[in-house]
């Protein structure tokens, strides 16, 4: 119904910012990660969900439309409301989270507060189906910086970095940014990677 809002910044709350559209207030409420890019007074384009209830209609707000479809493919998992959505999207980019669904790296997801395990593993059984496809792989890879994960090499070099002690997301973003022609050379660079980003 509302595909996003544009409009000055009037006021940053604990969990919303209010977007003055000339005529309008709209409450919003966003992520932490989205609120702190926002500044009282700047012009801003939030893409946003209307949730509509008995008692209520909110509005959820997003930075990026990358950022909107996976809240949206969030919440499409029984359980999973707007809340536990803005939480994940807080913890994780929206590529982060398609790599870890695909990998299946669920602890990743329970960092969001208010997620527990439970939920964190419906939300990769339901969902790694519907991410584990080579345009959304692409898009994840333009969005975080890193190719896509695709030879047996690179398969090989992330169990050899889980046996080491990283998490699925973790070995896999590091093979995804890291060159080489054999899986020692790959694994030797892919722990460059990891130990810049300690």
């Amino acid at each position: 119904m509302i595909a996003f809002i544009s409009g000055t910044v009037d006021a940053l709350e604990e969990n919303a910012v209010i977007i003055d559209t000339g005529a309008i207030g709209y409450r919003v409420y966003m992520s932490p990660y989205g609120l702190s890019a926002l500044s009282v007074g700047s012009q801003k384009k939030i893409y946003t969900y209307l949730k509509v209830a008995e008692d209520a209609m909110d509005l959820y707000g997003f930075l990026s439309s990358e950022e909107l479809s996976m809240f949206r493919r969030i919440i499409s998992v029984s359980g999973a409301g707007p809340k536990a959505g803005l939480a994940i999207l807080s913890v994780l980019r929206p590529a982060e989270f398609a790599l870890a669904v695909v990998t299946g790296d669920f602890k990743a997801i329970t960092r969001a507060q208010g997620v527990g395990t439970k939920l964190a593993q419906k939300i990769v059984l339901e969902l790694k189906d519907k991410l584990d496809n080579a345009d959304f792989i692409k898009t994840a890879g333009e969005e975080t910086g890193f190719k896509p994960v695709t030879t047996s090499f690179d398969n090989e070099a992330i169990e050899a970095l889980c046996a080491l002690g990283y998490t699925q997301s973790e070995a896999a973003r590091a093979v995804s940014g890291a060159e080489g022609e054999t899986t020692s050379q790959i694994i030797s660079n892919a722990l460059k990677i990891l130990a810049k980003n300690l």
